[in-house]
C-alpha cells in the first residue's frame, strides 16, 4: 500500500476550498464566446457521428466553424496590446 503522505500538496492544491481569482473569472469571462462557439461546434460534430451528414447538418457544421474562427480572431484582437512607444 502507498501512503499519500508524500503527495499531500499536490491532492490538497486542487480542494474545493480554494476559489479563481478575479483575474482568473475575468479571463474566462473574456474567453466565454469563443467557449460556447466550441460547444457549438462539438454538438453539430456530435450529431453526424452516428449517421451520414445531410445537408442541413453539413451547414450547421460550417457556421459552427465560421463561428469558432470568427471568435478565435476576435479573442486574438482583444488581447493584443499596444506596447508603450507606440511603435510596432
Amino acid at each position: 500500500m502507498d501512503l499519500i503522505v508524500p503527495l499531500q500538496d499536490a491532492v490538497t492544491a486542487f480542494a474545493d476550498w480554494i476559489e479563481p481569482t478575479s483575474a482568473e473569472l475575468d479571463a474566462i469571462e473574456r474567453e466565454m464566446p469563443l467557449i460556447l462557439a466550441d460547444v457549438d461546434l462539438l454538438d453539430a460534430q456530435i450529431i453526424t457521428l452516428d449517421r451520414i451528414p445531410s445537408e442541413l447538418d453539413e451547414r450547421r457544421m460550417r457556421r459552427a466553424r465560421r463561428r469558432v474562427l470568427a471568435e478565435r480572431t476576435a479573442l486574438a484582437n482583444r488581447t493584443v496590446t499596444v506596447p508603450a512607444g507606440g511603435a510596432a
